[in-house]
């Protein structure tokens, strides 16, 4: 039998978002799995520049003969779009490629393969009409459970989706300004402590240093530096 080959699926929605929750969740179940790592917004699976190069791989390994494990924390890690992520599911596992859902191990593809599996043997009697209805019925309960763990992670997202939109509409209707006010200025922290050190260092105000090192000591870009620089010219003319 060949070694397994696991592999750790973790995506979030924003940049601020903390990646590394799922990427534990995983390791400290299977510590050899190889992580991706993925940043997208979207419901749709085709989007995802990480996940299609691991779908490629894994379908080129599995065919090879590897058998492949691919760990998600959660089934909305995988699809949020219930449709979509069950017919990726059934592909996935008609590959022999095996799914494992931390949050959700009932759907996990063994035990999807269990209720193929473990069949009511039939007898060769009349009973068998039962035995069949009975093994069909088994199946469809496995099936229909792998569609509403989908469909409960694309409702979350209609759900939040929801909530943010009255959350601004209810703001908007109290008075309060939603975002940023178009022609206002906003000054960052990093701003105010960049400019410290150019007119503390620059040759232009208090210092000894040239546009370059000062550059070096802020730790900037060149478009910023010549940027504040002209800002603080402008607030001393």
């Amino acid at each position: 039998m060949s070694k397994k080959v696991y592999y750790s699926y973790n995506r979030i929605s924003t940049p601020k978002q903390n990646i590394e929750r799922q990427v534990r969740n995983a390791l400290e179940v299977y510590p050899d799995a190889h992580v991706i790592k993925e940043v997208y917004t979207g419901t749709k699976t085709d989007g995802r520049k990480e996940w299609n190069k691991l779908y490629k791989l894994v379908k080129k390994e599995a065919a090879s003969g590897k058998d492949i494990v691919i760990v998600f924390d959660s089934v909305s890690r995988m699809s949020r779009n219930a449709e979509e992520g069950f017919k990726l599911y059934e592909e996935l596992f008609n590959l022999g490629i095996n799914l494992v859902f931390l949050k959700e191990p009932h759907i996990n593809t063994e035990t999807y393969k269990k209720a193929l599996t473990n069949q009511v043997a039939m007898t060769g009697t009349n009973a068998d009409i039962l035995l069949k209805a009975i093994n069909e019925y088994l199946l469809t309960l496995a099936k229909e459970q792998i569609k509403i763990a989908f469909e409960q992670s694309e409702k979350e997202v209609e759900d939040l989706h929801k909530r943010t939109s009255e959350g601004i509409k209810t703001a908007k209707l109290n008075g309060k300004q939603i975002g940023r006010i178009k022609g206002n200025k906003y000054t960052t922290k990093k701003e105010i402590a960049a400019k410290e050190i150019i007119l503390k260092n620059s040759k232009d105000f208090n210092g000894n240093n040239s546009d370059a090192e000062v550059i070096k000591i802020a730790g900037i870009s060149r478009n910023s530096y010549y940027k504040y620089k002209a800002e603080l010219k402008q607030n001393m003319e």
